[in-house]
């Protein structure tokens, strides 16, 4: 390897020397990981070298998308059914993951809901579902795994997945705005506490990025019309993510927490 290739790490333990976005000898869990950019995001890690825990509600997906990234990828993946938003169950979850792979050291933050109604259409239940997983969830999985790393005496980095929802606002999703805005908050209070632990808390705010569960949508008029007000004037693909995803993820960002990059096509300096 060149040395300009290399990133010296004279203040870490061994003075180890690493190539930034090389995440062998890592351990990812990814939440929400049965599919979209949960999905992405673990083969993303996958390849760069990390092994993966994918984590969801739903197993068989899950069972499924760990065969096919050791099939086609060889990435190491394990799937875990969790709930984020039971201390339980998380709890559980991260010790079948380091019993199989050792101590989680790339938490990403993925799972998500969104109640799409107006406020006054809401209902408790449909509140409480939303931030439980958004705001509450991402808030348990950190927690553990930080507690993990720093029980280990172990670096690590937190990716919560946010939205550009957290910055603007748009009708009749106001429990999820709210809850995307706690998110970011959460991750700027976090990593003030845990950087004394060698720990990262980042956040990555995507804007309107395509999947299956939205490309009939935005193939309507009302979609094209909502294309029209991003300054790219395009919707952005899950493969976009990558280089921020693993920039936070790697030591090439050894030196940021508590940041949010946001990936939006510009989205967020559209005109009012």
């Amino acid at each position: 390897m060149e040395p300009a290739a290399r990133c010296a790490r004279s203040d870490w333990p061994g003075n180890r020397i690493v190539t930034p976005l090389n995440l062998r000898g890592r351990v990812a869990l990814v939440t929400g990981a049965a599919g979209g950019l949960g999905a992405h995001f673990s083969r993303t890690l996958g390849r760069a070298g990390a092994k993966v825990v994918l984590t969801g509600r739903r197993l068989d997906p899950l069972q499924d998308l760990a065969r096919r990234l050791g099939e086609e990828d060889g990435i190491e993946a394990l799937a875990i059914s969790s709930d984020v938003s039971d201390a339980d169950s998380v709890h559980a979850c991260f010790d079948a993951a380091q019993d199989a792979f050792g101590v989680v050291d790339i938490v990403v933050c993925n799972a998500g809901h969104a109640a799409t109604k107006p406020s006054l259409s809401m209902s408790d239940s449909d509140w409480d579902q939303v931030v439980n997983v958004n705001l509450k969830g991402a808030w348990l999985v950190a927690n553990e795994g930080t507690r993990r790393l720093v029980a280990a005496g172990k670096p690590g980095s937190v990716i919560v997945i946010s939205s550009i929802l957290g910055h603007r606002v748009a009708g009749g999703v106001v429990s999820y705005a709210v809850s995307k805005a706690g998110v970011e908050q959460m991750v700027k209070a976090l990593a003030l506490e845990w950087a004394r632990h060698d720990i990262r808390v980042n956040a990555l705010a995507p804007g309107y990025i395509e999947t299956d569960m939205n490309r009939e949508f935005f193939s309507s008029e009302a979609g094209q019309a909502m294309i029209k007000r991003i300054p790219q004037r395009r919707l952005g693909q899950a493969r976009d993510l990558d280089g921020p995803l693993l920039l936070l993820a790697s030591d090439a960002s050894r030196y940021m927490t508590g940041s949010t990059i946001v990936v939006d096509g510009g989205h967020l300096q559209s005109s009012l």
